[in-house]
């Protein structure tokens, strides 16, 4: 891919009959259409500020290629950024809320109350009666409504802009997103949920969730993304994710994936958990073209512990990669991640896991796995696990296996009168079970195991 320049030139068609030149208003994610942006919004003199340092950040660094080493088994060649504009402000239309209707009721017959993007346009607001205390807001409106607090913890210590090029770029033009703020002691009981949807017509996503939980505070939230576009007119995705988990808070936080095929799905997503900190972090991967995210957990006080649950099932020619740090920084932290995978058709699951153990972290206790299901001769899974270990005094666990569905299994079960079919897909409910008995929130259990049988019929 091409540098990005600071003075777009103007915009050149081409196709196979003739070549335009033309003025266009501005488009891709240029220094014009960035201006553009900043003009149609109203925001305070410190957003703007680090938005203008995070476009300033973007404009310097080279997109990925598959010469960088975290890039190198991620293709996005075919991923044409110029193509693609930030959303302008509009209202989304009846025909794109009733596209992803269902996807919203299907949420609200579970959880408390939530909120609904689409188009990255706040569409639902959340009930505040269920909040007890809590203020759950789209991100915009929480700029406005409680700007203090939005400013103390937005890309600080939980979300870096200068990562790379894709999470300056998310920094800079990110539109729409998910605020919850649980004061100090706070126990929200019933969980809540956001839905991000994309309909036919929305081509491009920057949503952004900020979660706080304050000292003793206690939530659970669930995220969902939904699309309802067609491979032939692609949409893109580029997300973030703050998790701020104070001393002796609780946070069970749940993200599933489940973009259209046509979609292009970019993440960097991190928590950092304080002293005596709880998260229970799950994740499904499930849709996209092609995904590339960023999941990172930084035990920053001492007696914090997390649990990262993942889920990630592709098929025809998707490509999923999700790469995982655990930081332990504080002594006594405690990280369990299990990922599992399954992989069919032509399609590609990239995992790589990052175990980190700063000197002081003494009395650390971390443990990763990642173990994929092959179910074609042309599918293919890649993992990869890692451990960086300064300190001496620690217990550090890793492992990664890839295999296929044991054929001894599956005649066993066809000699107890099932077909091919079933059996494999009781194996493969099977093979992710001991994932589903880890995630204490019975409807995502259930929303998980039905994606992955879906999958299978596929």
């Amino acid at each position: 891919m091409p540098r990005r320049h600071s003075n777009p030139a103007p915009k050149v068609t081409h196709n196979a009959m003739t070549t335009e030149t033309t003025t266009a208003p501005a488009s891709g994610f240029s220094e014009a259409a960035f201006h553009e942006f900043l003009r149609d919004r109203d925001e305070p003199g410190w957003l703007v500020d680090r938005r203008r340092e995070a476009f300033a950040t973007f404009q310097s660094l080279p997109l990925p290629t598959l010469r960088d080493e975290e890039w190198r088994r991620t293709d996005i060649r075919a991923l044409k950024l110029d193509t693609f504009s930030p959303p302008a402000r509009h209202t989304p239309s009846s025909l794109a809320r009733s596209e992803l209707a269902p996807a919203f009721d299907a949420l609200s017959g579970h959880y408390a109350t939530g909120l609904e993007h689409v188009d990255t346009v706040p569409t639902r607001e959340a009930d505040a009666s269920r909040l007890n205390g809590a203020i759950f807001l789209d991100l915009d409106q929480a700029v406005k409504e409680c700007p203090d607090l939005v400013k103390r913890h937005l890309f600080t210590s939980a979300y870096d802009p200068k990562a790379d090029a894709f999470a300056a770029l998310h920094a800079a033009f990110f539109t729409g997103g998910s605020f919850l703020y649980v004061p100090k002691g706070a126990d929200l009981e019933a969980p809540l949920f956001t839905l991000v949807g994309l309909s036919a017509a929305g081509r491009v996503d920057l949503h952004h969730t900020l979660v706080v939980l304050e000292e003793g505070a206690q939530a659970s939230l669930v995220q969902e993304t939904a699309s309802r576009g067609r491979a032939d007119a692609p949409a893109l995705h580029f997300g973030g994710v703050e998790l701020i988990v104070g001393p002796e808070a609780r946070l069970r936080f749940v993200n599933i994936q489940n973009w259209d095929g046509g979609t292009w799905h970019f993440s960097r997503e991190r928590a950092v958990v304080e002293r005596d900190g709880r998260l229970q972090w799950t994740v499904g991967g499930l849709g996209s073209r092609l995904s590339k995210v960023n999941q990172e957990v930084a035990l920053v006080g001492q007696g914090a512990r997390a649990q990262v649950n993942g889920i990630m099932f592709t098929s025809a020619r998707q490509h999923l990669a999700y790469f995982t740090r655990q930081d332990h920084v504080a002594p006594h932290t405690t990280s369990d991640l299990l990922y599992k995978g399954g992989v069919k058709d032509r399609s590609r699951l990239v995992w790589k896991g990052m175990i980190r153990v700063e000197k002081d972290a003494q009395k650390t206790d971390a443990y990763q796995k990642n173990e994929d299901l092959v179910l074609a001769d042309t599918a293919r899974a890649d993992s990869i696990p890692g451990l960086e270990i300064e300190a001496n005094d620690v217990r550090c666990t890793h492992g990664a296996t890839a295999g296929r569905v044991d054929e001894d299994m599956v005649f066993y079960a066809r000699t107890r009168g099932l077909d091919r079919e079933t059996a494999v897909r009781l194996i493969v409910e099977g093979f992710f079970a001991n994932v589903y008995d880890r995630i204490s929130l019975e409807p995502v259990r259930e929303t998980l195991r039905q994606a992955v049988a879906d999958k299978l019929r596929l």
